[in-house]
């Protein structure tokens, strides 16, 4: 059987530690696959497109694709790029269009978040108004969790992991401090979704564990409300362990702390964050007079594949696969989704919604699996995040160390010449 045509695949937005995975398991179905010539990969994702930085993934070593389910980062290399136009006469898409006529790309998978997916939906959307001939399937990852209509999210599970783990492990060492310490703040990533501070109550097996305290995005924050927080726990247990969102908002719908400077704003127009845990510190200092540390775990908790959930690693290579799939049946313009049965044993399936219905969207932490104190969560939501840590992934060491691949894609970028516009002719 002569194949349909060739497919290319891009990775976009931040890493998890399971997003070659989803790679992974998008490579190997689509070799599996007669349908499907060769596979091209996009390096830097959307911006390797429009720049023409493509790798043929034929011609990897096997035992680099095969390394890539236990490797961190993006191996094809990620970007924070939004493609601006889904409009044919737009010179960008245009150039999109060309490269693809010249490599006899029929099928684009795209792994990312929500602002991913509009990039994945426009060049859909392009291709159909175009006539051009294109499957177009989205892979979801994110350690935010924040992608609408999927139960969880690829890369969750892992990051949720590692931050329970890390929050038992440093509210030992805080509790052990106290009396020089007394209060610890650790900020998670998450900017306006409170999944991954939630998780650190997984830790916590008593009232007196860590964490004491979660402050969530979803919970309007007032700078008294938790200084009485902080100070009722301190009287209690001698030390408070607090678990922060980046993306706190006031009552009045400002980020308590945010940049919005022309360097410190994304290309999809986030504002930078981060400064959530010295606000913190400094107010609680200079009003309750207590010495406060500051626990940054920032992109590590990102790329610790060295903990991964190995229900996360399978559940991504999962998604890749089905993408393959999907794509195949004639599907385009929808994204892989994730879905939990109801039953009393965990056991999770796949299936696919619109992308439009995705894009741009955001998920935020059920206020119900919230106390009413806004401080903790409830059992709920333990009993939704539990299935998602669990299970280990053997990673290969050498002289004590995890031993990681990477791709031969700096070794020699395909970069085919200029092409003229005979997509048109289809």
């Amino acid at each position: 059987m002569n194949p349909n045509g060739n497919l290319i695949v891009g990775q976009s937005g931040g890493p998890t530690c399971v997003i070659n995975s989803s790679l992974f398991g998008i490579i190997d179905e689509a070799r599996r696959r007669v349908e499907i010539g060769k596979i091209y990969g996009a390096i830097y994702g959307i911006e390797g497109i429009l720049k023409r930085r493509i790798v043929d993934l034929d011609k990897e070593l096997p035992e680099n694709i095969e390394g890539l389910k236990t490797t961190p980062g993006a191996a094809l290399g990620g970007c924070r790029y939004m493609l601006g136009s889904d409009d044919p006469k737009d010179e960008g898409t245009k150039g999109i269009f060309e490269l693809f006529d010249h490599l006899g790309v029929r099928y684009v998978l795209y792994i990312g978040g929500n602002d991913s997916m509009d990039t994945a939906n426009k060049i859909a959307s392009a291709a159909q108004r175009m006539g051009y001939p294109l499957q177009v399937i989205g892979v979801p990852k994110t350690v935010d969790n924040d992608l609408v209509l999927t139960h969880h999210c690829p890369g969750y599970g892992s990051a949720a992991k590692y931050v329970a783990a890390s929050v038992r492990e440093a509210g030992l060492h805080a509790e052990s401090m106290r009396t020089s310490e007394p209060v610890t703040i650790l900020v998670t990533v998450g900017r306006n979704a409170g999944w991954l501070p939630a998780a650190s109550a997984l830790a916590r097996n008593g009232e007196e564990e860590a964490p004491h305290l979660i402050c969530f995005p979803e919970v309007l924050f007032s700078l008294d409300r938790f200084l009485a927080d902080v100070e009722r726990v301190y009287r209690r247990t001698g030390s408070v362990f607090i678990v922060s969102g980046e993306g706190l908002q006031r009552k009045s719908g400002d980020l308590v702390v945010a940049k919005r400077d022309d360097t410190a704003t994304d290309p999809f127009g986030h504002p930078e964050l981060g400064g959530i845990g010295d606000y913190l510190k400094e107010e609680i200092e200079r009003r309750l007079g207590l010495h406060t540390r500051i626990i940054r775990l920032d992109i590590c908790q990102q790329s610790a594949m060295h903990f991964a959930s190995l229900t996360d690693q399978r559940e991504a290579e999962l998604a890749g696969r089905k993408a393959i799939e999907y794509a195949l049946e004639g599907r385009s313009r929808h994204m892989v989704t994730l879905v939990v049965p109801p039953g009393p044993n965990y056991r999770c399936i796949t299936s696919a919604v619109e992308l439009s219905a995705v894009a741009n969207r955001e998920r935020r932490l059920p206020r119900e699996w919230i106390n009413a104190q806004g401080n903790h969560v409830v059992p709920t939501f333990l009993d939704y995040v539990h299935p998602l840590i669990q299970g280990e992934v053997k990673i290969p060491l050498e002289g004590g160390l995890p031993v990681y691949k990477r791709l031969s894609k700096a070794q020699g970028f395909f970069r085919p010449p200029d092409p003229g516009p005979s997509f048109t002719n289809l």
